[in-house]
């Protein structure tokens, strides 16, 4: 298990002065979005830095959802500033973009394919020592701050890839409740979609056992090993606070129980999935994001066409959990009942249907787009789609069933419409 430290609490983010203090940092780089730089997450940040005396400067051109080349331009800044710790403050976004910056100035002579994972990249291991990165969440839904994954858009080939090591976790990440309530209620949507898709498919995933080869040396051990047990305790204690508290958080702003228990449910689930990997929900998900034509999402204040990533997981996930449910159908039908199914008097060889219903219903309620056809998609944009898929090895491998591209055909194309 490779996971961050983690402190919980509102309020915690005042203590981060302190931390940076604690590690004697003297050039400190706070990492955030241009929407977040004027938000009260920052400010806290912003705050607490001047309190300590912390020497920091900012940068804040990291694009949501963001590509080769907004992580290019992170990593030159990280270079030319010769920072000797991290701050990132923001979504999945920000922290991978941190991530990454903080990897390469590490490594100034690697190329930027070098760590990028294969076989689009070369996903070489790490071998440099990292400086300190500190991760302060703002949303609910990557649980980047826990994890040793930094996502983004491959513009040339369209295509969503990263890069997957352990030593490019974050240090410490500060998981305070406080700074999801300026969250709109799209977002919280979106990102608890994420939740709910880390959940299910690292419960889902190919047992670490039934992967092959067993790796020559332990820095060749993939971040993504398949289910275990550890991260079968998380991935199963997140779901739980998903269908607790998912639909309130997005419901109602003020809640503050929900939204607080939304924020430590992705740090859980982070830490089950940053072990235990995902498979075709996130697989499928990278193509939907990457092709997007004109689709623009309620309540996400940016200057280009976007599908947010917990969108594009979840729209997938009725059709994938059908299809998957033929292995381990008792972990699908279990799934279901965590999220309200009655499984009764339910046939075990029913689990995969009994959950993709379970997962319509939970969809259809919060007012999810009906379908890929109603973000921009039609059948004609399956090879496309298919394609997209092919080279996102690293996770679909992780399936626990298979797949031709037939299959993934019928995948998309299933999930062209929901309801």
């Amino acid at each position: 298990m490779a996971i961050s430290n983690i402190r919980y609490g509102e309020g915690v983010t005042k203590e981060i002065g302190m931390d940076l203090q604690n590690l004697g940092a003297r050039r400190v780089c706070l990492m955030t979005d241009k929407n977040l730089s004027k938000l009260p997450p920052v400010n806290a940040v912003l705050n607490s830095l001047a309190k300590y005396g912390i020497n920091f400067q900012i940068y804040d051109n990291v694009r949501v959802e963001p590509t080769d080349q907004s992580f290019l331009d992170a990593i030159q800044f990280a270079k030319k500033g010769e920072f000797d710790a991290y701050v990132a403050v923001g979504g999945g976004s920000v922290m991978d973009t941190c991530k990454a910056a903080n990897l390469y100035a590490a490594n100034p002579s690697a190329e930027f394919l070098d760590y990028v994972n294969a076989p689009i990249g070369k996903g070489k291991p790490v071998t440099v020592p990292l400086k300190p990165l500190i991760a302060v969440p703002t949303t609910s839904g990557t649980g980047s701050e826990t994890t040793g994954v930094a996502i983004f858009d491959f513009k040339e080939l369209k295509v969503k890839t990263g890069i997957a090591s352990r030593a490019i976790k974050p240090t410490l990440g500060i998981i305070d409740p406080l700074h999801t309530l300026s969250m709109p209620e799209r977002i919280v949507a979106n990102s608890g979609f994420d939740v709910l898709c880390h959940a299910l498919e690292s419960y889902t995933a190919l047992p670490y056992h039934q992967r092959s080869p067993c790796p020559s040396n332990p820095i060749e051990r993939p971040a993504y090993q398949g289910s275990n047990p550890v991260s079968d305790v998380w991935a199963l204690h997140a779901l739980r606070i998903v269908a607790k508290y998912l639909k309130r958080a997005i419901r109602n702003p003020e809640d503050r129980e929900a939204r607080a228990n939304m924020h430590l449910a992705s740090a859980f689930a982070g830490i089950g999935f940053g072990n235990a990997g995902v498979h075709l929900c996130h697989g499928m998900s990278y193509p939907i994001s990457g092709l997007v034509k004109t689709y623009k999402p309620k309540d996400y204040n940016v200057d280009h066409s976007l599908v947010p990533h917990g969108l594009s997981v979840v729209l997938t996930s009725p059709a994938v959990f059908a299809f998957t449910a033929q292995i381990h159908p008792e972990r699908h039908l279990e799934a279901a009942e965590i999220l309200g199914a009655d499984i009764r008097t339910a046939r075990i060889k029913d689990a995969g249907l009994i959950l993709a219903d379970t997962l319509r219903k939970f969809l259809f309620d919060l007012n999810v787009d009906d379908g890929l056809a109603a973000i921009g998609y039609s059948k004609a944009d399956i090879p496309a789609l298919v394609k997209g898929t092919l080279p996102q090895e690293r996770v679909t491998k992780l399936s626990p069933r298979p797949q031709t591209e037939e299959d993934l055909s019928a995948l998309f194309e299933a999930s062209m419409k929901l309801y």
